[in-house]
């Protein structure tokens, strides 16, 4: 009941915070001939807000003083904190009317936030962004109802990180990921385990965010998300996915219950994976480098398992994240300078790289790709090596979908530590997401 309490809280900080922005958001400067906004001579200041580690905070910041360096009266303020925190912070923020000009965004949240009105339509700003490089698709993943009201930083695709390290140790040889199954995972889990004897286990676990149970559900014939944008996920299909867990947790696969929870609070640099105690852990492709660095191991991106061990369409490819606006940014045109800087500049990319994803700019992409380090070429390789795979992009969170990781967490501690069966969690799961979304 917490977690719906708070779920509840947070929507509702939303919506009031969203209500001014409809007012707002068309107001904030004058115009140029084609329809986009000036830019100003005067000094101008934006707040900038993402989530991510040490590392992509480094980078972020040497990006911002390049811009600031081309554009002297524009000044760039910084505001990062961990995905833990990041969205309560951003809600409370938009509820007060005083949102970041620029906002790094998620699929989960852009269509709660942009159907609110509190994301600014980027179409807005004529031709200030240029999108020319990038696939009418990728761009499609940041529109809704004809507002765009995000730019794909990159795209991701969901991946089993092995460890060869802890494989070796066990005698085995890393899989052949083009015909692996469920059933191989968890063989292999086992000795690994056997070999760690408790001090590293096979398999981390799943169950805390939506790529891996996205997946599950196209492999099963099934989707999280109708085409109205209502739940619809066969609860079958998701007791599944915990009846798999569970089987790894029991057999002692995947490390015990309070072992899963506590990891939990500890991010990427406390994980199971990169603290080097399983040997195969589902990510996404893009931290592929930093789990690599965080955990000093030789790190590997395999695709995920199947059923039958045969491509079936379930590999998609996700927009790693968004950069969009403010709906009540006093400077749209320097906001949407500094977006065009993000996704088009040589210079921007010579810093990021693949932090954020391998870059949707076709053109950036080819431009990075002979400066990329073995495991940035090794997330290049991953994406690249999906493409004749993957299936449709999921169909996109709609408005209230964002408590979908909330509810994935309390459900699956339930489940771990056997208050809830899986049918149970299933139900209860799909029938407080399908409340939210209602509520939105």
């Amino acid at each position: 009941m917490r977690g719906q309490k708070r779920l509840r809280t947070t929507l509702g900080v939303i919506a009031a915070g969203t209500v001014a922005a409809f007012v707002f958001s068309g107001c904030a400067s004058g115009s140029t001939a084609d329809g986009g906004p000036e830019l100003s001579d005067e000094p101008v200041t934006l707040r900038f807000t993402w989530w991510g580690n040490d590392a992509r905070t480094a980078a972020t910041e040497e990006l911002i003083s390049v811009f600031e360096d081309e554009h002297p009266n524009i000044t760039i303020e910084p505001q990062y904190t961990d995905w833990a925190g990041y969205w309560d912070k951003l809600a409370t923020e938009t509820a007060a009317n005083d949102t970041p000009d620029i906002i790094q965004m998620d699929e989960k949240y852009i269509a709660t936030y942009g159907a609110r009105g509190a994301l600014l339509d980027l179409g807005e700003v004529g031709d200030q962004i240029d999108t020319a490089d990038f696939p009418e698709a990728a761009l499609a993943t940041g529109t809704l109802d004809g507002a765009m009201y995000g730019i794909p930083a990159g795209l991701n695709s969901y991946a089993f990180m092995v460890n060869p390290t802890l494989l070796d140790a066990a005698g085995i040889e890393v899989p052949d990921d083009e015909t692996w199954t469920w059933d191989d995972l968890a063989e292999l889990g086992a000795e690994v385990s056997a070999t760690g004897a408790g001090a590293s286990w096979g398999v981390a676990p799943w169950g805390f965010e939506d790529g891996g149970l996205n997946n599950w559900a196209r492999q099963h014939g099934d989707a999280l998300y109708t085409e109205d944008g209502d739940v619809g996920l066969d609860p079958d299909t998701m007791a599944g996915w915990y009846e798999q867990l569970l089987a790894m947790v029991d057999s002692g696969t995947t490390p015990p219950a309070s072992n899963i929870i506590e990891k939990q609070a500890g991010g990427l640099a406390e994980s199971f994976t990169a603290t080097n105690t399983a040997g195969f852990g589902p990510w996404w492709s893009n931290q592929l480098t930093a789990l690599t660095d965080a955990s000093g191991s030789p790190m590997q991106a395999l695709r995920v398992p199947t059923v039958d061990g045969e491509a079936d369409g379930s590999a998609y490819y996700k927009p790693s994240m968004f950069w969009s606006v403010s709906a009540r940014t006093e400077h749209p045109a320097e906001a949407a300078l500094f977006l065009d800087f993000l996704a088009n500049s040589e210079d921007a990319a010579d810093i990021l790289l693949t932090e954020r994803g391998v870059p949707a700019n076709e053109k950036i992409r080819a431009y990075i790709e002979p400066k990329l380090s073995e495991t940035d070429a090794a997330v290049v390789a991953y994406v690249d090596g999906l493409a004749d795979v993957v299936g449709e992009a999921p169909r996109m969170t709609p408005p209230g979908g964002a408590a979908v990781e909330d509810l994935l967490k309390q459900y699956t501690e339930q489940v771990l530590f056997k208050q809830l069966t899986p049918e149970q969690a299933a139900e209860g799961f799909i029938s407080d997401l399908q409340a939210a979304i209602d509520a939105a």
